[in-house]
C-alpha cells in the first residue's frame, strides 16, 4: 500500500537560511503521526508545505498519491487541516461556516447539508448551529474547525497544535474525536503539540525535529527502548541531572549501590525526558 504522505529529501531556504533540511519521511495510511520540535525546528514550515502554503526548495512531497509541486488542487482536495489559529468567520453562524466551506469544495447541495449536519452531530454542535462562531467557547471553536475540516471527507487531517490554550477537560474531549476518527473511521494524521502526554496518548509513530532535521522517529516504545527505559535523578542545587539506563531494573541496581543517595530517586523515562535529551530543550 502507498504511503498516505511521502517527503523525501526536503529542503526549505528562506532568506538564505536553510529551515528544513534534507527531510525524508513516510506516514502509512491510517496512522497518527506525532511531530514535535522545539520553536524554530521547522515543524510548521513543514506543515505549510504538506497543505500546499508552502513551495519546497528541493525535494519531493507526495500527500494522498498526489505531487505536491504539480498536483496542489488535488492534494487540497484529500487534505483536512485544522490550524492552532482561530481561522472560522467569527461574525458567521455554526452552520453558515460549514456551509461556506461547503461550497468552496463544491459539494452538492443535498449531499452538502447531510454532510453539515452529520458533521455538527459528530462534534457536539448540533444545538449551537444557529449561534455566531465568535459566542462558542474557545473548546467549541476548535470543535468546529475540525468539523469544517472534515466536511469534504479528506483523508488526511494535518493538527497543527489542535489543544493549544484548551483546558484539560476540553482537551479530554478533542482527544477522544481524534481517536475515535482515527479507529472508526481510518483516517489518517499529522499532529504537532505542545503536549508531551498528548503524542503518549494519541500517536502511532513519533518523529522529532531540531534545527530543520528530522533526528529521531519511532514508536514510543522503541524510543524508551533504544535511549532508556529507567533514569536516575540527581538534584545538584536548584537543578536535577539524569542519567539513563536500559531498564528501570539497572536503574535501581545502580541507585542501591550508591553510598549516599541524597538527592537521587529513580522513576521510568517517558517522551519528554527522550526529548529533552536529544534536543537539550524543554518544549516551549
Amino acid at each position: 500500500m502507498a504511503a498516505a504522505v511521502s517527503l523525501r529529501n526536503v529542503h526549505k531556504v528562506y532568506n538564505n537560511a536553510c529551515v528544513v533540511n534534507d527531510l525524508s519521511l513516510t506516514i502509512e495510511p491510517g496512522e497518527i503521526f506525532g511531530l514535535l520540535g522545539p520553536n524554530g525546528a521547522g515543524k510548521s514550515t513543514t506543515i505549510r508545505m504538506l497543505t500546499t502554503l508552502a513551495q519546497a526548495t528541493q525535494g519531493d512531497i507526495v500527500v494522498a498519491g498526489c505531487d505536491i509541486s504539480r498536483q496542489p488542487a488535488e492534494v487540497r482536495r484529500q487534505i483536512g487541516v485544522v490550524l492552532q489559529q482561530v481561522s472560522i468567520d467569527g461574525d458567521l453562524s455554526v452552520w453558515e461556516n460549514m456551509e461556506f466551506h461547503g461550497r468552496m469544495h463544491h459539494i452538492p447541495n443535498r449531499v452538502r447539508q447531510q454532510e453539515i449536519d452529520r458533521w455538527l452531530s459528530y462534534v457536539g454542535l448540533s444545538n449551537r448551529k444557529a449561534d455566531k462562531a465568535k459566542l462558542l467557547s474557545g473548546g467549541m471553536q476548535r470543535r468546529l474547525q475540525i468539523a469544517r475540516a472534515l466536511l469534504h471527507q479528506p483523508k488526511i487531517l494535518f493538527l497543527d497544535e489542535p489543544t493549544v490554550g484548551l483546558d484539560p477537560q476540553t482537551r479530554r474531549r478533542l482527544w477522544e474525536i481524534i481517536q475515535d476518527l482515527n479507529q472508526q473511521q481510518g483516517m489518517t494524521m499529522l499532529l504537532t503539540t505542545h503536549y508531551m502526554e498528548e503524542v503518549e496518548y494519541l500517536c502511532d509513530r513519533i518523529g522529532i525535529m531540531d534545527r530543520g532535521q528530522l533526528i529521531e522517529t519511532g514508536t514510543l516504545a522503541e524510543l524508551r527502548q533504544k535511549h532508556g527505559e529507567g533514569i536516575v535523578m540527581k538534584q545538584t542545587g536548584d537543578r536535577w541531572d539524569y542519567d539513563f539506563f536500559p531498564t528501570l531494573d539497572a536503574a535501581n541496581d545502580y541507585l542501591d549501590q550508591q553510598p549516599d543517595k541524597t538527592g537521587m530517586m529513580t522513576r521510568a523515562s517517558n517522551l519528554e525526558d527522550i526529548f529533552v535529551e536529544l534536543t537539550g530543550r524543554n518544549l516551549d
